[in-house]
């Protein structure tokens, strides 16, 4: 899947979900680095491309205002940034780029 990382998400994650067969772009790639979210979201939908963040709260904002976009990943901060692709990778499973929003939450600790 095409996926686009914002500014805030880990490249190491990114480096994971590609090693997983992920397209993904950075916004700092794509020379969009300190760029609004709507315009991150907006360029992301330009490209077909699902935005994954860990910027939960601006993005569901956007997404609940009916913005047009190709699909969010909202991600919780881990440690461990191969099971963080892996919870993405498994959530994103059966999906195509569309008008959704879904949280990818880091399991409880026992």
């Amino acid at each position: 899947m095409l996926l686009y990382a914002d500014e805030d998400f880990p490249h190491p994650a990114v480096d994971e979900l590609r090693r997983l067969g992920h397209d993904v772009l950075t916004a700092q790639d794509d020379g969009h680095r300190q760029t609004p979210d709507p315009v991150i979201l907006a360029r992301a939908h330009s490209l077909g491309s699902v935005v994954i963040t860990y910027n939960r709260r601006h993005y569901e904002r956007v997404h609940r205002q009916g913005t047009d976009h190709s699909g969010i990943v909202l991600a919780t901060k881990d440690d461990s940034f191969s099971s963080l692709a892996a919870r993405i990778h498994a959530a994103l499973a059966g999906r195509t780029p569309g008008r959704w929003c879904v949280r990818v939450n880091r399991p409880q600790s026992p």
